[in-house]
């Protein structure tokens, strides 16, 4: 398998557009698209298999990382202001992307409207030769996301302790 993409549901999309080129230099596919509850197209007919009868219909975009993981921002008409994190749910609390420019990418962050939940911590700060790091961050919305400083892999190769 691999990663195609993520949807994440924004509060304005405008501004979650905004947001996610800007703050976190995603490029995008397709701007916002709105989409309507119908039944006379595959979309339409789609959009209700997924949401349910009643969506009322939403707006679409779709970005991309530099690496090619698509960004799906749904802002639906029937909406909260903002996403309330509770870590007693199941289901996919953040997603994590991959930067040099740490301090960049949270001043851009806070420029656009999101936020820094924590300072920047170091996986082994007791060894240099091991300078993974990494923060969480909230987009504007309280979506969380994630910077690391290095893969995945070497974040979590065997050698981690």
């Amino acid at each position: 398998m691999k990663m195609n993409h993520v949807g994440l549901m924004v509060g304005d999309m405008d501004k979650a557009v905004e947001f996610y080129t800007k703050a976190l230099g995603l490029r995008v596919v397709m701007g916002n698209t709105k989409v309507l509850e119908e039944r006379k197209t595959a979309i339409g007919k789609m959009c209700i298999a997924v949401f349910g009868e009643g969506f009322k219909g939403f707006n679409i975009a779709h970005l991309v990382t530099t690496d090619g993981i698509g960004v799906e921002l749904f802002e639906m008409v029937d909406r909260q202001d903002r996403h309330v994190v509770d870590f007693t749910r199941l289901g996919i609390f953040h997603f994590c992307l991959q930067t040099d420019d740490f301090e960049g990418a949270i001043a851009r962050t806070e420029q656009y409207g999101g936020k820094v939940r924590m300072d920047i911590m170091r996986y082994h700060p007791e060894d240099d030769t091991k300078p993974a790091k990494m923060v969480y961050l909230e987009d504007p919305f309280g979506n969380l996301f994630e910077f690391y400083s290095h893969s995945y892999e070497e974040t979590y190769a065997s050698d981690y302790e």
